[in-house]
Protein backbone atom coordinates (compact mmCIF):
# COMPACT_ATOMS: atom_id res chain seq x y z
CA UNK A 1 0.00 0.00 0.00
CA UNK A 2 1.00 3.53 -0.75
CA UNK A 3 -0.49 6.94 0.86
CA UNK A 4 0.00 10.08 -0.91
CA UNK A 5 -0.22 13.14 1.03
CA UNK A 6 -0.11 16.76 -0.98
CA UNK A 7 0.70 20.12 0.43
CA UNK A 8 0.69 23.75 -0.86
CA UNK A 9 -2.52 24.45 -2.63
CA UNK A 10 -4.05 27.73 -1.78
CA UNK A 11 -6.15 31.26 -2.98
CA UNK A 12 -3.24 32.90 -5.15
CA UNK A 13 -3.82 35.95 -7.59
CA UNK A 14 -3.97 35.51 -11.74
CA UNK A 15 -0.20 35.83 -13.19
CA UNK A 16 1.30 34.58 -9.56
CA UNK A 17 2.79 31.26 -8.71
CA UNK A 18 1.89 28.72 -6.23
CA UNK A 19 3.94 25.13 -6.00
CA UNK A 20 2.14 21.62 -4.99
CA UNK A 21 4.04 18.61 -3.00
CA UNK A 22 3.32 15.25 -2.82
CA UNK A 23 5.48 13.05 -0.30
CA UNK A 24 4.90 8.96 -0.82
CA UNK A 25 4.91 6.40 2.39
CA UNK A 26 4.51 3.10 2.58
CA UNK A 27 5.42 0.77 -0.28
CA UNK A 28 7.12 3.33 -2.10
CA UNK A 29 9.60 0.84 -3.97
CA UNK A 30 6.92 -0.06 -6.80
CA UNK A 31 6.03 3.17 -7.74
CA UNK A 32 7.19 4.19 -11.20
CA UNK A 33 5.14 7.08 -12.07
CA UNK A 34 4.02 9.90 -9.99
CA UNK A 35 2.12 13.22 -11.16
CA UNK A 36 -0.96 15.11 -11.00
CA UNK A 37 -4.32 15.53 -11.89
CA UNK A 38 -6.98 18.17 -11.59
CA UNK A 39 -10.83 18.06 -11.14
CA UNK A 40 -12.55 21.43 -11.74
CA UNK A 41 -16.34 21.61 -10.66
CA UNK A 42 -18.82 20.32 -12.85
CA UNK A 43 -15.57 18.83 -14.98
CA UNK A 44 -13.99 15.47 -15.10
CA UNK A 45 -11.04 14.56 -13.53
CA UNK A 46 -7.78 15.56 -16.09
CA UNK A 47 -4.23 14.66 -16.76
CA UNK A 48 -1.69 17.94 -15.84
CA UNK A 49 1.63 16.02 -15.28
CA UNK A 50 3.48 13.24 -15.19
CA UNK A 51 7.50 11.90 -14.10
CA UNK A 52 8.71 8.44 -14.53
CA UNK A 53 11.92 7.33 -12.49
CA UNK A 54 13.83 7.72 -14.66
CA UNK A 55 12.91 11.56 -15.07
CA UNK A 56 11.18 11.72 -17.89
CA UNK A 57 8.04 14.24 -17.65
CA UNK A 58 5.01 14.83 -19.78
CA UNK A 59 2.32 17.54 -19.49
CA UNK A 60 -0.88 18.48 -20.97
CA UNK A 61 -1.39 21.23 -23.61
CA UNK A 62 -2.66 23.73 -21.03
CA UNK A 63 -0.07 23.88 -18.37
CA UNK A 64 3.06 23.44 -20.74
CA UNK A 65 5.32 26.59 -20.65
CA UNK A 66 3.92 27.11 -17.27
CA UNK A 67 3.85 24.39 -15.07
CA UNK A 68 6.86 22.09 -13.88
CA UNK A 69 7.07 19.11 -12.51
CA UNK A 70 10.28 17.74 -10.41
CA UNK A 71 10.79 14.55 -8.34
CA UNK A 72 12.94 14.17 -5.29
CA UNK A 73 13.41 10.07 -5.12
CA UNK A 74 15.23 10.22 -1.68
CA UNK A 75 12.33 11.66 -0.63
CA UNK A 76 9.50 10.04 -2.42
CA UNK A 77 8.23 13.66 -2.67
CA UNK A 78 6.86 15.03 -6.08
CA UNK A 79 6.75 18.72 -6.78
CA UNK A 80 4.48 20.64 -9.27
CA UNK A 81 5.90 24.63 -9.61
CA UNK A 82 2.70 26.78 -10.94
CA UNK A 83 3.88 29.99 -12.94
CA UNK A 84 1.61 32.59 -14.69
CA UNK A 85 -1.51 31.27 -13.44
CA UNK A 86 -4.83 31.66 -14.75
CA UNK A 87 -8.36 31.72 -13.36
CA UNK A 88 -8.88 28.26 -15.52
CA UNK A 89 -6.64 26.51 -13.27
CA UNK A 90 -8.65 26.55 -10.32
CA UNK A 91 -9.18 22.71 -9.36
CA UNK A 92 -9.03 20.34 -6.91
CA UNK A 93 -4.94 19.07 -7.43
CA UNK A 94 -4.34 15.47 -7.24
CA UNK A 95 -1.71 13.24 -6.54
CA UNK A 96 -1.04 10.56 -8.40
CA UNK A 97 1.27 7.15 -8.23
CA UNK A 98 1.32 4.12 -10.48
CA UNK A 99 2.88 0.74 -10.05
CA UNK A 100 2.81 -1.96 -12.93
CA UNK A 101 -0.51 -3.46 -11.33
CA UNK A 102 -2.72 -0.47 -9.61
CA UNK A 103 -2.26 2.99 -9.27
CA UNK A 104 -2.97 5.35 -6.04
CA UNK A 105 -4.74 9.07 -5.20
CA UNK A 106 -4.15 11.67 -3.04
CA UNK A 107 -6.76 13.45 -0.98
CA UNK A 108 -6.14 16.57 -2.89
CA UNK A 109 -5.37 20.05 -2.54
CA UNK A 110 -7.63 23.15 -3.71
CA UNK A 111 -5.67 25.50 -5.76
CA UNK A 112 -7.83 28.53 -6.60
CA UNK A 113 -7.30 31.69 -8.91
CA UNK A 114 -8.91 34.88 -8.75
CA UNK A 115 -8.86 37.24 -11.46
Amino acid sequence: QVQLVESGGGLVQAGGSLRLSCAASGSVFRINVMGWYRQAPGKQREFVSTINSAGSTDYADSVKGRFTISRDNAKNTVYLQMSSLKPEDTAVYYCHAREPVTYYWGQGTQVTVSS
